[in-house]
């Protein structure tokens, strides 16, 4: 009786160098020595954001800044001190309109990214990284055709996928290969 051997894993082929060695992009990114060496921040899928938890302590902290301003205020009445009483009043103010700003922009933010990583997951699990020639690629030409730099791909991703606000300065000055359309559903968009 002949044993039927288990069947390979198909090696992904490079169409820059043809090495056999790419590896899947989320692959790339959990491996340790990747992430020591920064390659898994620039083939990163969305941009940090903070979490409803940090969200809910920068507005505790906001609010107990704030009530630092009130107390001043409240001392300032109680000793008449009008200087007291009205900088206490304008700090409080201040840092509860801060507080507020801080916590709506990280609210939108998270929100941004939801909104955005389903498109942004189906790009980024569909690459391969080719460590031979530094380049990102997807087999069978789609969604994109040829090879991208891991910061092209950071931006091809995110710009797809609505985050193109979030792309650091450095990513400014990286363009996208000629043909290849950004925005989502394959618009040129302004990033």
């Amino acid at each position: 009786m002949a044993t039927e051997k288990a069947p390979k894993a198909v090696e992904v082929i490079c169409p820059g160098c043809g090495s056999a060695g790419a590896r899947a992009v989320p692959e790339v990114c959990d491996d340790q020595s990747c992430m020591r060496a920064g390659l898994a921040d620039r083939l990163a899928r969305t941009p940090g954001v903070s979490s409803r938890f940090d969200g809910c302590l920068h507005f505790v902290e906001g609010m107990v800044m704030v009530a630092v301003g009130v107390a001043l205020a409240y001392s300032g009445i109680d000793n008449d001190k009008p200087l007291y009483t009205i900088g206490g009043s304008l700090l409080a103010v201040l840092l509860f309109v801060g507080t507020v700003v801080v916590v709506r922009g990280e609210g939108r933010d998270r929100a941004l990214v939801a909104a955005g990583e389903p498109r942004a997951d189906a790009l980024w699990r569909s690459a391969y990284n080719c460590p031979a020639c530094e380049s990102v690629f997807c087999p069978g030409g789609g969604p994109w055709q040829g090879l991208l730099t891991p910061e092209q791909f950071k931006k091809f991703v995110w710009t797809e996928a609505g985050y193109g606000k979030q792309l650091e300065e450095r990513f400014k000055d990286v363009d996208l290969p000629p043909g290849i359309l950004t925005g989502p559903g394959g618009e040129r968009d302004h990033a």
